[in-house]
C-alpha cells in the first residue's frame, strides 16, 4: 500500500471524556493502521491548560482500550524515538521550530494587541469583508519599532506569512481532490504571546516528528488542512495523506450536539449502562461506513479486513439509537450463558429483592431476560416493572381490561392457578390452552388481560417467567 510503514494517530485534548465523534475518529484510524499492518498512536494535545479536566486523559485512553481500540503507542506505552506524547512537554521544541520559520522569512513577530485586532476585524466587517484576514501591519516592522513595543511590555506572537495566490491542493482519502487558495486564508498565528503553539502549528510538528503517514479526522478540520500544508511546504517535509469524514447527525438531520438529550454522548455512559464494547465498536464502524456486502454485524477482525477508506460515506452519518440497541442486543444474545450471567450480575444486584437470592436463582432469573434486553441496565427496569407493577394504566390498557371477556379470562386463570400443587412452564401453558378451549378466545385476548393485571404493562417477558418471579401467592393476590 505504502513504502513507509503506516502510522496514524488519535490526539484528543483532555478537556473532556471520550465522545461519540472522537471514538469514531479513533476507530477509523485504528482500522486503517491494522488493515495495512501499521501503528496506531495515542497522544495528547494538552496546551489549553485552563480547560483541561482532571482524569480526562486517562478516561480517553482507557475507554478506547475498553472498546478494543488499543494503541500501539500512548502516554502509557511510549516509544522513545517518538516521544514525548503530550504537547505540554514539547513547548521548547515548538518555539525552536517557530523561530526557524522566522529566520527563513516564512514567519514574523506580531505585536498587535487584542484591542487592535478587534479594531481591524470591525473595520473589515464594516467594509463588507465576511472573513477576517490580518492586515500584515507587523510584517515590515523595523528593529527600532519592535524594541519600542517591547519597552511597552508587549510580548509578540508569531504569524505564518502566507504566500500570495498560492494553490494548496491535496487528494482527500474520502472526498477526492480538494484545493484552497492562500489568498483566502491570511497570515495566522503559530505561536501565541504566552509561548503556547496554536493547534495548526503544533499538530504539524507532532505529526512530522512521529512520522505520521495518514490522518483521518472530522470534516470540521478540512479548513485547517491548507494551513498545515503550507507549514509542511515551508519546512520541506512530506505531509501525511489526509481524509476528512462527514459529521454525525441526529435523526432530525442536525449536527450531533451535547444538547441532544435523547442520545448519550460519552463512551463512559454506555459502559456504565451495560453496552458491550464489541457492540459499540461494531456500531461506530457502521457510522459513516458501508460494507461492500451490506453486512451489519462485524467482529473486530472482520471490520479490519473489510475496511477501505474509499467506502467512507460522503454524506452525514446518522446516529440511530434503535440501530445501536439492536446491535447491542445481538451481541448479548450471542454470549454463552456463563459470560452473560457474569456480565448481568452487577445490574441484578442493584435490586434489593434480588440481592438476597442464591446465585443459582439469580442465574435462572437473569436468563429469562437474555433475549429481551438491549443493554445490561435494562434488566433493572424490566424486573422493576414486574415487582413494583405500574398502577397508572394508559387508555389502551384500560380498554383491554374493560372488556367482559377480560374479567372471565382473569378469573379462570386465577382459579386454575390456585389449585396447582406445582407451578412450572408447562403447567402455565396448559392453563392458557384450557382457557382458549373453554372461551373460544385467542392469543392477545387471553394473555393481555392477565399480563396487564400482573405487571400494569401490555408488553414484557414470557408469562411463565412473570409468574415464576412473583411466585404463586403474589400472582393470585394481584389477579
Amino acid at each position: 500500500m505504502c513504502e513507509k510503514k503506516v502510522r496514524v494517530r488519535y490526539a484528543p485534548s483532555p478537556t473532556g471524556y471520550l465522545h461519540i465523534g472522537g471514538a469514531r475518529s479513533a476507530l477509523f484510524n485504528y482500522l486503517y493502521a491494522k488493515k495495512y499492518h501499521g501503528d496506531f498512536v495515542f497522544r495528547i494535545e494538552d496546551t489549553d491548560i485552563e480547560r483541561n479536566i482532571e482524569g480526562a486523559e486517562a478516561s480517553q485512553l482507557h475507554d478506547l482500550i475498553w472498546l478494543g481500540i488499543i494503541p500501539d503507542e500512548s502516554t502509557e506505552k511510549m516509544n522513545p524515538k517518538y516521544g514525548p506524547y503530550r504537547q505540554s512537554e514539547k513547548l521548547a521544541l515548538y518555539r525552536e521550530y517557530a523561530q526557524k520559520l522566522v529566520e527563513m522569512g516564512y514567519a514574523y513577530e506580531c505585536y498587535c494587541s487584542k484591542e487592535e485586532l478587534e479594531e481591524q476585524k470591525e473595520e473589515q466587517l464594516q467594509s463588507g469583508v465576511k472573513s477576517f484576514k490580518y492586515d500584515r501591519r507587523c510584517l515590515h516592522l523595523t528593529e527600532e519599532e519592535k524594541e519600542a513595543y517591547r519597552k511597552e511590555g508587549r510580548v509578540p506572537s508569531i504569524r505564518l506569512k502566507m504566500p500570495e495566490n498560492h494553490i494548496l491542493k491535496f487528494n482527500d482519502l474520502v472526498r477526492g481532490e480538494v484545493s484552497f487558495n492562500s489568498d483566502d486564508i491570511g497570515d495566522f498565528i503559530i505561536m501565541k504571546s504566552n509561548g503556547i503553539p496554536t493547534y495548526n502549528f503544533a499538530v504539524v510538528i507532532d505529526d512530522h516528528i512521529m512520522e505520521i503517514t495518514h490522518v483521518l479526522r472530522g470534516e470540521e478540520h478540512l479548513s485547517n488542512t491548507p494551513k498545515q500544508l503550507q507549514i509542511y511546504e515551508y519546512f520541506g517535509w512530506e505531509p501525511p495523506k489526509f481524509g476528512h469524514m462527514t459529521i454525525i447527525v441526529n435523526p432530525n438531520g442536525k449536527k450531533l450536539s451535547k444538547r441532544d438529550n435523547d442520545i448519550l454522548q460519552f463512551m463512559s455512559q454506555y459502559r456504565d449502562l451495560g453496552y458491550l464494547p464489541e457492540a459499540i465498536f461494531n456500531f461506530l464502524f457502521l457510522l459513516g461506513y458501508t460494507d461492500a456486502d451490506g453486512r451489519e454485524i462485524f467482529s473486530k477482525d472482520e471490520a479490519i479486513a473489510s475496511f477501505d477508506p474509499k467506502r467512507l460515506s460522503t454524506s452525514p452519518a446518522m446516529f440511530d439509537n434503535k440501530k445501536l440497541l439492536w446491535v447491542n442486543s445481538q451481541y448479548i444474545k450471542k454470549m454463552d450463558n456463563e459470560a452473560y450471567f457474569k456480565f448481568i450480575l452487577p445490574f441484578l444486584d442493584k435490586l434489593p429483592f434480588i440481592e438476597a437470592l442464591s446465585l443459582e436463582r439469580k442465574k435462572d432469573i437473569s436468563l429469562m431476560f437474555k433475549n429481551e434486553i438491549n443493554y445490561g441496565a435494562e434488566i433493572i427496569e424490566l424486573l422493576n416493572q414486574i415487582i413494583e407493577r405500574n398502577t397508572e394504566l394508559n387508555d389502551e390498557e384500560k380498554e383491554v381490561l374493560a372488556k367482559e371477556s377480560a374479567l372471565k379470562v382473569i378469573e379462570l386463570f386465577k382459579n386454575k392457578l390456585s389449585v396447582l400443587t406445582e407451578v412450572n412452564e408447562e403447567k402455565i401453558k396448559n392453563i392458557f390452552n384450557e382457557i382458549k378451549k373453554e372461551t373460544g378466545l385467542k392469543g392477545k385476548e387471553i394473555y393481555m388481560p392477565v399480563r396487564i393485571k400482573l405487571t400494569g404493562s401490555m408488553h414484557g417477558v414470557e408469562m411463565y417467567n412473570i409468574v415464576d418471579i412473583l411466585g404463586k401467592e403474589e400472582t393470585i393476590k394481584r389477579l
